[in-house]
């Protein structure tokens, strides 16, 4: 755990530092995009905390490389270095779309091209624990990891609408996500696969930690295309690392209690993104758009619309994360049923809150008429 905690604490530093310099350079360079009728904030804002993200990532996976104890994942670094690489890419697409706004063919493509990166040098789906080992042929788990992939990063693109929201939901996420990687990375299932996903996600988790200063309401900085993108593809490799990699032949049953935690975690702590994702291509499909035009119709949109403030929205974003990344977490410490039951209970809360804004809008079509007056005669 020591040698987590250096890069993760490497990663920080690195990416307030970065933040706080490209704050200003934001400012005084002219970055910041022109107001959307989509957006929620009202003054412009500099969309380069991407860059910070990145800078960290390359600074904390150098860091790695010259510590002893990560040697097995650096022995054969093409893994590493694949995910920097397509970090690169989509850090650049993103940077340029935020600065001039590219079209989504072209915002799809760099994209694939990401993935396909990752892909091709070893991260890939080739097996699902579930029910025995079911494999897929190298075609097949390209084709896979590179959907998989492509859609993670969409997911968190979506979601970055509100300050602090994706950031907040990352470190969430990534905590949950790591406890369970490194519990793997340090049993008897210990391979660098394992190792893989856990320093990923300790340098995601500093990066992010580095750059939610600047990103809190009144955020001084976005992460803008460039970061939600880069967020989204280490969340989906290091899943993917853990998920597409274990042979439940070699994994006690203490580490796969039950044995679909491998395939729901990963699921229960994106649950937000890939929710918002699937509604929004829903709904633009029904429309006759196309998936990747913007609206605003997202969930936290909706959760203005209904009433909350925007800190409000965005605490309630992060409280059903919790409830089904820590839920989920819970079933290899507890009870099947008392893990069924601490997410019970804490789906019932977030529901309530969700639907009990303080101010609602006389248009919410939740909203609860008033009781008319009582009236004498």
């Amino acid at each position: 755990m020591t040698y987590y905690a250096l890069v993760l604490i490497v990663a920080t530093v690195v990416s307030f530092g970065l933040s706080v310099v490209l704050w200003q350079v934001g400012k005084r360079v002219g970055t910041r995009r022109e107001v959307r009728a989509r957006d929620v904030h009202k003054e412009p804002v500099p969309r380069l905390g991407g860059l910070a993200l990145f800078g960290s990532l390359l600074v904390a996976t150098l860091v790695a490389s010259q510590v002893s104890w990560f040697e097995g994942i650096f022995s054969d670094p093409s893994t590493v270095w694949a995910l920097v690489g397509a970090a690169a890419v989509v850090v650049a697409i993103g940077f340029i779309d935020d600065v001039f706004e590219l079209d989504w063919v072209t915002k799809l493509a760099g994209q694939v091209l990401a993935a396909g990166i990752v892909a091709w040098q070893g991260v890939q789906i080739v097996s699902i624990p579930i029910g025995g080992l079911t494999l897929f042929s190298p075609t097949l788990s390209l084709i896979l990891t590179v959907l998989a992939v492509v859609l993670v990063m969409n997911a968190v693109n979506f979601i970055d609408g509100l300050d602090g929201l994706v950031a907040g939901v990352t470190l969430i996420a990534s905590g949950v996500f790591f406890i369970y990687s490194f519990l793997l990375a340090t049993g008897e299932a210990d391979t660098p696969y394992f190792n893989y996903a856990s320093l990923f996600t300790a340098i995601l988790l500093g990066a992010v930690l580095g750059f939610v200063p600047l990103n809190w309401h009144p955020a001084k900085l976005f992460l803008g295309d460039s970061g939600s993108l880069l967020v989204g593809l280490i969340m989906a490799t290091t899943a993917i690392s853990v998920t597409g990699q274990i042979d439940p032949a070699m994994v006690s049953a203490s580490q796969l209690l039950p044995a679909f935690i491998p395939v729901l975690l990963p699921l229960a702590v994106l649950v937000v993104p890939l929710l918002d994702f699937l509604l929004a291509v829903l709904r633009r499909l029904r429309a006759g758009m196309s998936p990747f035009e913007a609206d605003r119709q997202h969930l936290h949109h909706r959760l203005l619309d209904m009433g909350h403030t925007h800190l409000q929205a965005v605490l309630i974003l992060y409280a059903w994360t919790s409830v089904l990344a820590i839920g989920t977490l819970m079933f290899l410490f507890v009870e099947w049923y008392v893990a069924l039951g601490i997410i019970a209970l804490g789906l019932v809360g977030s529901s309530v809150v969700t639907l009990s804004p303080e101010h609602r809008d006389v248009d919410d079509p939740l909203a609860i008429p008033p009781k008319p007056e009582r009236t004498t005669a």
